[in-house]
Order: structure tokens, then C-alpha cells, then sequence
């Protein structure tokens, strides 16, 4: 009954609205946290940068005006003084700009870093039955694309934002100590280039970023499509056609950036215009104020650069959150996906199968079993009842879309089994924990993987402590030892991606070592002899039977040669 339950919870999930951009944004700054300190120190440093540059403008205004109003006046002027400062505020603005660099990229770097283990880790219980509806590639993108346009958050979005929170009110107050009436014209011109601009631009690129995500997504799976079934494609001659889907989603993506672009130049050219508007008024002001002797002379060229330097602060903004839709629209592809609930909820007070397995021998029981996919109402299996015990050799035969796979999901903990039931050694399979269950296992599947690594990589995943006499016995077993010394670096050759460099069979037998190295007590073999020829086969099934003799081994196959050999077949209708 829990596990029905479960399968309901996540339909309802599936039909929850969908977050707010505030929500979002929320939710970033949750996954933060870790990292505040460098990012704190991040903005610390690029707030401090940036009062330096602006002071380092404005007393060098001052010193030159106050230098040429002395020498004029024929008086002498202490100039070590502001010549010291001048210095000092160099060195500040030069040794801040890169340490503010250094510290805001390598809190960017942890950021990154930490989305995606977060990422996989909400990915690991998913898989594979959470993800069945879901492309590779389409994953690759949300792991690789849309984590990295989440760099901009922190990066373009948040750091010059809090920056700017803080100088404007620092750089309004400087202003109106010297002169009011200048003060409050920046503060308006400032409030047009930080606020206004900002969310015009977010208004209108509401809809382009998600669009570009969409693009960009579609893009990356045809070229990924593209080249991991090159070979299929030269074959059935779709070469052509793969080509033209890929150049037409890169000129969509193509004229939506341009769109962005266009709307990014039209407030820049808002802001430029804004900016040097606000520098004539000031100029206008500033003159009329000298005029009526309400400002010195050695002010005015200060409060002019003043006026002008006091944009550095905000100008970013515009481009900034242009990003913005973008990055949300990455985000929320994020979480809808990490959102999703794990198709079989792990029991919160697992059995521990692995005492159970000390008391008694490992048996497997299917009895008066029925199953269904999530959200499929035709059931696969119905009204199974089979009986495996410790040592059997059995195999499960039947037409393609009876079962035998499911069954094998199945044992290993993949989906729940509301209907009937299941036990391992006279526990209930909804009783044990998923990982658990896979410990007992050695699987070889029709779809096993192999990474771009070693063979030796390779195999130490099934075992990573098992030594090197370990791995040739495996191989040696597996009938690879031979094509495996032919190879220039033997075990440390380097295969592909999806172990590109070897033929069908030859990966065929290297999945089945891994599964042998493993030594667990069930062995599920998914047509191991497939891609094998008659000779080959017939050495490999006799050496695991003469290694797996004491142990289970559960087999599904079509060959009639591999039905013989076991103790007893189950036929699915």
C-alpha cells in the first residue's frame, strides 16, 4: 500500500504549479550559503574597488584644480599630502581589482562545483526509472549548459547589484555634503540607469530567455544525437537530414540571440544617453554654483568627475539583468527535474537483508505478482508466481515487451511492487533498501555502459579493491584476456565514450568480467551471449557455470543452446 502511495504522490507532484521567479531566485541563494564567505568577500573586495577608483578620480581632480588655483594665486600648497593619497588609492584600486577577480571567479568555481554534485545527488535516486522519459542529451544539458549559465547569477546578477545597493547611497551623500542640487540630479540619473533600464530590459527579454534555453537545449541534443549515432546515420544515409535539423535549431538560437543583442544596444545607447545628459546638466549647475562663488574653484573639476565616476556603480545592471530571464529559465529546468520524487521510495527503517542472508539461504519468490509502469494503466506483468532458490540455474524466456526485463529492474530495487508480492530470503522486497538489494546482484544488462577510461577503470568499478590477478581471472572467465593482450596497452587502453574502440561483443565480455568480479550471489545475465560467436559463447557459459556453481544465477535469453544448460526455463506470455 505505501508503495501505491508513493507512485500517486509523485503523479500529484508532477501537477504542482510551477514556482515564481521569486522563488527561484530564493531558492539560489539557499543553495549559496555554503560559499557565503567568499562571495561576501567577493563583494567586499568589488565594493572597495570601486570607491577607490571613483576617489582616485575625483582627488585627482581636486589636486590638479587646487595645484592650478595656487599657482595662479602665486600661494604654496602642501601637495605631498593628496600626492600620498593619490598613490595610495592606486595601489588600493589596482591590488583590488585582482584580488575582487580572484575571489569572485573562485567563489563562481565552488558555485558551479556544488550545483552539480547537488544536481547528482538528486539525479542518483531518479535513476533509472525517474529518468526513463528523459533523453541523454537532454540531461547532459541541464548537468552541463544549464548549470553553467547559472555562473551569472552570482557573477552578473547578484554581486553588482548588492554593489550598487551599497555606493549609491555612499556616493549620494558624498555629493550632497558639497552641493544638494547636484546630488539630487545624479541620484534621478542613477535611479534611470539602476532601476529602470534593468527592468525594461527584464520585461522584454521575459520570454527570450526561456526561449534560448529551449533553443539551446534542442541544439545540443541534435548535435549530441548527431554524433553519438554517426555510424547509424552514414548507414541508413540520414547524414543529410541530422545536418539540416542541426544547422535549423542553430539559427533559431542564432536569431534569438540576436534579438537579446538588439534590446542589450538599445539600453546601452539608454544609458550612454542618460549618462552624458547628466554630465552636461551637471556641468550647467556646477558653472552657475561657481559663478555665485557657492563652490570653490579647486571643486569643480572633483564634482564633475564625481558626477561622472558615480555611474560605474550602476552601468553594469542593464547587461546584468539581461541574463536574468536566462538564468532563472536554467534554474527552473534545474528543480523541476531534482524536484521530482524517486519513482520507489526508499523504506525509512530498512530490513537488513544482509543478516537476514547469515540465518538462511538466499531465495527468490514472485507470488501472485502484478505490475504496472507509473501512469500506465496495462500491466506488464500479471499474476506471476515463480520460485528461484539458492544455487538454481534458471532462465526467463519470452517475447519482446513480456516482462523479463522488468523483472530484473525489479529485484534491483528500481520501482516499488504495490500488487502482490516479492521476497528476497523471506523479506519483502518493499522492506529493503535499494542499495542493499543491488549488493546481492551481478547484473549484465542489454544497455550496460562502459566510460571513457581504462578497461582496468572499467572493471574496478564492479570492485575497485580487486587486485591485478583478480582482474585477469575475470577476464580470463569472460573469454577477453585474448583481445585484451592483442591491445597496445593491454588493460590500461583507453577506451571512448560508451567504449568506442570495441566491437559488441568484445564490450559484451567486458561486462560480463565486471559482473564477475563483483562475486555476488545472484548473477542476472540479460542475453550475455549476445554479439558472440557459437565458440566463444559456448566458453564463456561453461566457465561461469563452472564458477558460479554454488551460487544463483538468473538468465534470460531466446537461445535455444543457453536453455539447455539451465535447471529450469519460465516462459512469459
Amino acid at each position: 500500500m505505501s508503495a501505491k502511495l508513493n507512485i500517486n504522490h509523485l503523479h500529484s507532484e508532477s501537477q504542482a504549479p510551477p514556482p515564481s521567479d521569486r522563488q527561484i531566485i530564493f531558492r539560489l541563494l539557499s543553495l549559496t550559503r555554503p560559499h557565503w564567505r567568499w562571495m561576501g568577500a567577493g563583494i567586499v573586495l568589488a565594493l572597495v574597488t570601486l570607491l577607490a577608483n571613483i576617489a582616485l578620480l575625483t582627488t585627482a581632480g581636486w589636486f590638479i584644480s587646487a595645484m592650478a588655483a595656487a599657482g595662479i594665486a602665486g600661494v604654496s600648497m602642501n601637495y605631498f599630502t593628496p600626492a600620498g593619497v593619490i598613490r595610495f588609492l592606486a595601489m588600493i584600486r589596482t591590488a583590488g581589482r585582482y584580488a575582487e577577480r580572484l575571489v569572485t571567479h573562485n567563489a563562481t568555481f565552488l558555485l558551479l562545483a556544488q550545483l552539480r554534485q547537488w544536481f547528482y545527488q538528486k539525479l542518483e535516486p531518479l535513476a533509472p526509472a525517474g529518468l526513463q522519459s528523459y533523453r541523454s542529451s537532454d540531461l547532459l544539458s541541464r548537468l552541463q549548459s544549464d548549470i553553467e549559465q547559472l555562473d551569472n547569477f552570482y557573477l552578473s546578477i547578484l554581486l553588482p547589484s548588492i554593489v550598487a545597493l551599497i555606493a549609491v547611497p555612499i556616493l549620494f551623500i558624498g555629493l550632497y555634503v558639497f552641493y544638494p542640487t547636484l546630488a539630487l540630479l545624479i541620484l534621478s540619473a542613477l535611479m534611470i540607469v539602476g532601476l529602470l533600464l534593468p527592468t525594461w530590459v527584464v520585461r522584454k527579454t521575459a520570454t527570450s530567455g526561456s526561449v534560448i534555453t529551449e533553443q539551446r537545449q534542442q541544439l545540443t541534443t541534435a548535435i549530441i544525437d548527431g554524433l553519438q549515432g554517426m555510424r547509424e546515420l552514414e548507414i541508413y544515409g540520414a547524414k543529410d537530414a541530422q545536418l539540416a535539423q542541426v544547422s535549423y535549431y542553430s539559427e533559431q538560437l542564432a536569431n534569438s540571440q540576436l534579438q537579446i543583442n538588439n534590446i542589450n544596444a538599445q539600453s546601452q545607447s539608454a544609458s550612454v544617453l542618460v549618462i552624458n545628459t547628466s554630465l552636461w546638466l551637471s556641468l550647467i549647475l556646477l558653472g552657475i554654483a561657481l559663478s555665485n562663488n557657492e563652490i570653490p574653484q579647486s571643486q569643480f573639476v572633483m564634482l564633475l568627475l564625481l558626477s561622472l565616476a558615480a555611474f560605474e556603480a550602476v552601468q553594469p545592471l542593464p547587461m546584468a539583468f539581461e541574463q536574468l530571464s536566462a538564468t532563472l529559465s536554467a534554474a527552473r529546468r534545474l528543480f523541476s527535474l531534482a524536484d521530482q520524487q524517486p519513482v520507489r521510495a526508499e523504506p525509512e527503517e530498512p530490513a537488513s537483508l544482509s543478516a537476514q542472508l547469515a540465518r538462511q539461504p538466499l531465495s527468490i519468490e514472485f507470488k501472485q505478482f502484478n505490475f504496472s509502469y507509473p501512469k500506465q494503466s496495462q500491466q506488464v506483468l500479471h499474476n506471476l508466481s515463480l520460485v528461484v532458490n539458492q544455487g538454481e540455474k534458471i532462465a526467463i524466456s519470452g517475447p519482446s515487451g513480456s516482462g523479463k526485463s522488468t523483472i530484473v529492474q525489479l529485484l534491483q530495487g528500481f520501482y516499488p511492487c504495490p500488487e502482490g508480492s516479492v521476497h528476497i530470503a523471506g523479506i519483502d522486497i518493499n522492506h529493503c533498501s535499494g542499495e542493499e538489494l543491488r549488493q546481492q546482484l551481478s547484473v549484465v544488462s542489454q544497455h550496460s555502459y562502459l566510460f571513457a577510461a581504462s578497461i582496468r577503470d572499467n572493471l574496478l568499478l564492479a570492485k575497485p579493491s580487486a587486485t591485478s590477478e583478480q582482474l585477469q581471472q575475470a577476464c580470463d572467465i569472460a573469454a577477453a584476456s585474448e583481445f585484451i593482450e592483442q591491445l597496445p596497452q593491454g588493460l590500461d587502453t583507453w577506451l571512448g565514450e560508451t567504449g568506442r574502440g570495441l566491437s559488441g561483443g568484445q564490450a559484451r565480455r567486458i561486462h560480463i568480467a565486471q559482473a564477475l568480479l563483483k562475486n555476488a550471489p545472484v548473477l542476472i545475465l540479460d542475453e550475455p551471449t549476445e554479439g558472440l560467436d557459437p565458440i566463444t559463447e559456448q566458453q564463456v557459459m561453461r566457465a561461469i557455470w563452472q564458477l558460479m556453481q554454488d551460487k544463483t544465477v538468473i538468465l534470460i535469453t531466446h537461445n535455444p543452446r543457453l536453455l539447455a544448460t539451465v535447471d529450469r526455463v519460465y516462459q512469459l506470455d
